[in-house]
């Protein structure tokens, strides 16, 4: 069952996401250099909601290490920045590399991530008006291309196991102590959502 059976919006949930990604990922430039993200229409209107956001964030953030190190993403990072003709266009192209082997939960986390930091590279190209451009962009890929997948996969309740396991491969070559902290965290984060979605359900 999707999100939208338990009084929850996969829809309002993945908007809501994808501004926090891109947020996040400014959050270390320069507020001057930053246009407001305007709230999407809608949002988040629920505590469960807020929840599920904040927490499918910070394991989207460390699954993004992936891409971080990926020169060929990268390349098509600045691609879309900085070389000529449709933006739209190249982003759809680095898209479409996203998910040219398929969907699943982790490269959808990966997409939300890349268009973090490419609002980060609009920003340093001076193209600080693309950064709206940027979340528009991903918002109407989301809508048109992943959403469907989404609700069909039991909605964003159920990407909680698969992407707390992609993360804990994204830590495995850390310590063992801050490894152990973190299986504990996203843990946590898993369950608490368990348990916020049967709350959910029986309210």
């Amino acid at each position: 069952m999707a999100c939208e059976g338990n009084g929850m919006s996969d829809e309002r949930i993945g908007e809501a996401l994808i501004k926090e990604v891109i947020e996040e990922e400014l959050r270390d430039i320069p507020s001057e250099d930053v246009p407001p993200l305007t709230p999407l229409a809608g949002g988040v209107n629920t505590e469960q909601e807020k929840k599920m956001v904040t927490q499918l964030g910070k394991m989207i953030r460390i699954i993004g290490d992936r891409v971080r190190d990926d020169k060929e993403f990268q390349d098509a990072i600045d691609g879309v920045a900085c070389g000529s003709g449709s933006k739209w266009d190249r982003f759809k192209e680095v898209a479409s590399k996203v998910f040219e082997h398929g969907i699943t939960w982790e490269r959808i986390a990966v997409l939300f991530y890349v268009a973090g930091k490419l609002a980060v590279r609009m920003v340093e190209a001076h193209l600080p008006q693309s950064v709206r451009e940027i979340l528009m962009w991903t918002v109407d890929f989301f809508k048109n291309n992943l959403l469907g997948w989404i609700r069909d996969h039991g909605g964003w309740i159920n990407s909680f196991s698969e992407l707390a396991a992609v993360s804990m491969q994204r830590v495995s070559s850390i310590s063992f102590h801050s490894y152990s902290l973190m299986v504990m965290f996203i843990t946590g984060m898993a369950l608490g959502s368990f348990i916020t979605w049967r709350l959910a359900r029986q309210s």
